[in-house]
């Protein structure tokens, strides 16, 4: 095994290293190379399986047939995306993919916090159900894999490859930076891969049901999510 990427040469790595003009844009290049550098238990995808997910997943699976899947299982997700981590768990069978879910169950919330939670303080309802099991989730990990896109939105717009998370004291690897949202399309509709239904349905972007609407603006995928809360994150990538 080669010496591990340092903070260091995060820049230089991607410049000589990774092909932006290959037909994965650089994402199977990442992930052959996070995966040669990480054992399975050092890396971990945190998948939230909206179709960035499961073209990443598909990619994942050429290069680790058996690496580490992680949902964040809120409790509070569409029917649908059960469905869909259902069917992917069918397609790739070696994949280990993992539901964690929050220390406290939506009644225990309640109970501290009051009903619908996410209704009053949607921050503190995601530190619960999300960034605080996602801690735990890598807590024993060096690095973790996202889904993130630039196009997304303008604060994801300067993520790189390799990103120092100091939220998570982690290394946060994003192998598809540079594709379009065309792109992913064209890739899953090409190698048949399954996805979420609502998709079809005026949802881009997907996260918790209480939480997530169409989108109303199409130049902007994720404006579905917190509408008229002024939250554009769930503070994962914050």
């Amino acid at each position: 095994m080669t010496e591990k990427l340092t903070f260091s040469n995060f820049e230089t790595f991607t410049q000589i290293n990774i092909l932006e003009e290959d037909e994965t844009k650089g994402a199977l290049n990442v992930l052959k190379w996070a995966y040669d550098h990480y054992e399975d238990d050092e890396l971990v995808y945190a998948c939230s399986f909206g179709i960035e997910g499961i073209v990443l997943i598909d990619l994942i699976a050429k290069v680790n047939e058996s690496a580490k899947i992680v949902f964040l299982d809120t409790d509070l997700h569409f029917d649908e995306t059960y469905n869909l981590i259902n069917e992917v768990k069918k397609k790739y069978p070696n994949l280990r993919i993992e539901l964690k879910k929050p220390s406290l169950t939506l009644e225990e919330q309640a109970e501290q916090f009051g009903d619908e939670l996410w209704e009053r303080e949607p921050n503190k309802c995601c530190e619960i159900r999300k960034v605080i099991p996602l801690n735990s989730v890598l807590s024993g990990t060096t690095a973790w894999l996202s889904g993130l896109r630039r196009e997304q939105s303008e604060t994801r717009k300067n993520t790189n490859f390799f990103n120092q998370d100091n939220k998570f004291k982690s290394i946060k690897i994003c192998p598809l930076i540079h594709w379009t949202w065309k792109d992913i399309w064209r890739y899953a509709h090409k190698n048949g891969l399954p996805y979420n239904v609502l998709h079809d349905n005026g949802y881009p972007s997907i996260g918790c049901k209480p939480c997530t609407a169409p989108a109303f603006n199409a130049e902007d995928l994720r404006s579905g999510r917190w509408t008229g809360t002024g939250k554009i994150e769930c503070g994962l990538h914050l």
